[in-house]
């Protein structure tokens, strides 16, 4: 006598596609997280620094004056503001006094030429005398504190940094979508995370109205 076997219930396709679509989410989700996690602490804890530089030691400023002196020629005053040989001092300031950071201007006026460079917690002021050549360069160090605030901001700090700062908004991004996603794949706990989120919205947006706006 034969015995037949219970039938196994077929899954809906409907029902499959959620069960791999959920998969993805979650596959996405900790992936993403993982991958955002070091650019997700950074600008967690420089949320902090920015927003309370007095906490930690932000203003530990340090200043320092040097002078020297160009060849005349790299910026005598007969030559227009085209043919100041602009690399070469630009070069010579960097190779002699180890400035760093961008630069942000170069200016050729009648008596003098100005320069500036600009990084993260950084600046440096050089003014050179046309006649003469001679030159005096402050640069000021803001401290480790204010580089961390800048990078927060991106102010001063290249391409490459701006990249990855959009980079880090794309993740963060996918992170908080795949997280809300899947937040209706559970049943339990579906109605009350949407209401939680909906409250952290409605207060997010009570304070900006009634203390920023």
């Amino acid at each position: 006598m034969t015995t037949l076997s219970p039938a196994v219930p077929v899954p809906k396709r409907g029902r499959t596609l959620s069960i791999r679509l959920a998969g993805w989410l979650r596959w996405l989700h900790i992936y993403t997280s993982m991958l955002g996690l070091a650019v997700t602490l950074f600008f967690s804890v420089t949320g902090l620094t920015l927003n309370h530089p007095g906490w930690f030691w932000a203003q530990a400023e340090r200043r320092s004056v040097a002078k020297g002196e160009l060849p005349v020629e790299w910026v005598k005053a007969d030559l227009d503001e085209e043919a100041v040989r602009k690399l070469e001092v630009v070069e010579r300031l960097r190779g002699a006094h180890g400035v760093h950071g961008a630069l942000a201007d170069f200016r050729a006026e009648e008596q003098d030429c100005s320069l500036t460079f600009k990084g993260p917690g950084y600046a440096a002021d050089a003014f050179i005398d046309r006649q003469t050549g001679r030159y005096e360069l402050t640069q000021t160090f803001y401290g480790p504190v204010a580089i961390l605030n800048d990078l927060h901001k991106g102010r001063d700090t290249g391409a490459v940094w701006s990249v990855l700062i959009d980079v880090s908004a794309v993740l963060l991004t996918l992170i908080s979508l795949t997280g809300l996603a899947l937040l209706f794949y559970l049943k339990l706990r579906r109605v009350r995370g949407v209401l939680v989120g909906l409250a952290g919205a409605l207060v997010t947006l009570a304070l900006a109205w009634w203390f920023v706006a």
